[in-house]
């Protein structure tokens, strides 16, 4: 079965609420597929994942709108100021996720087919860093060309299914002592590139092609998830700030067991 249209809103807003909150937006649709029914093949499934990020990646653009300013006027000048060194963190922090995205697409696929186990551990590991990170101490320091290239590699982990990638991007930050508010931002920032990167890629290779049947529920989702975004990524800025990860990954532990008792029994 396909999903229906209240499936794609449903799945829209739990997509806005999990890409920013670090509970891992995909382990997240997974489950929500599993127990919605959804048989739609790993392409379809794929497909309807790709979407709903774009919308929270306009989401992140619309709220960090003044910072993608800055990150497009440092890309086009030649002085190597602050502007500059932003936009250069921000593309380096791309290339270990773009490296694993491009060499291991199918095999990242296979992973988008229902692996609830999988999400389940997954989710576990999240609570387990979030824990660590909130007890790490509070600083000022701001991300280093070194920090984004740590901060890209757990970025790359987290393309699992299960692990947030906001949860892993911001737990690292802070555990290298970057100040919270400027470890948020960075998060959200550093995957906009390679959503967008992703879907251009895609609609070059042929990869992303929609039939008629699949455009309203691909809008809803689309639509759900954007809207969602814009309330849930200012929420998690401040919940950062204060140091109230912890409380995540409860939940996580609870959902991990949940999935992984699911798929047993």
């Amino acid at each position: 079965m396909e999903l229906s249209l209240l499936e794609a809103i449903i799945l829209g807003i739990v997509q806005g609420l999990t890409e920013f909150l670090p509970v891992s937006s995909s382990g997240h649709l997974e489950l929500g597929k599993a127990l919605l029914g959804d048989t739609s093949v790993p392409q379809e499934s794929m497909m309807f994942t790709v979407v709903v990020h774009f919308a929270t990646a306009l989401a992140t653009l619309v709220i960090f709108r003044a910072e993608v300013a800055q990150i497009a006027k440092g890309l086009f000048q030649r002085e190597n100021n602050d502007e500059f060194q932003f936009s250069l963190k921000i593309l380096i922090s791309m290339i270990p996720a773009a490296a694993v995205g491009v060499l291991f697409a199918n095999e990242i696929e296979v992973l988008f087919d229902r692996q609830i186990v999988l999400v389940g551990v997954m989710l576990w590991v999240t609570g387990v860093l979030l824990i660590i990170a909130d007890n790490a101490k509070t600083t000022t320091t701001g991300v280093s060309l070194r920090h984004s290239i740590i901060i890209g590699v757990a970025q790359a982990i987290a393309i699992l299914p299960g692990i947030s990638r906001s949860g892993a991007t911001i737990s690292t930050s802070v555990l290298l002592g970057i100040d919270r508010s400027k470890a948020a931002s960075f998060s959200f920032l550093m995957v906009v590139p390679l959503i967008l990167g992703k879907i251009a890629k895609d609609l070059i290779d042929g990869g992303l092609q929609i039939s008629s049947d699949q455009v309203s529920i691909l809008w809803a989702g689309f639509l759900a998830a954007f809207i969602t975004g814009l309330f849930a990524c200012q929420w998690m800025i401040k919940l950062v700030r204060k140091a109230q990860l912890k409380y995540f990954s409860y939940y996580c532990f609870i959902v991990g067991t949940i999935a992984i008792g699911y798929e047993q029994f």
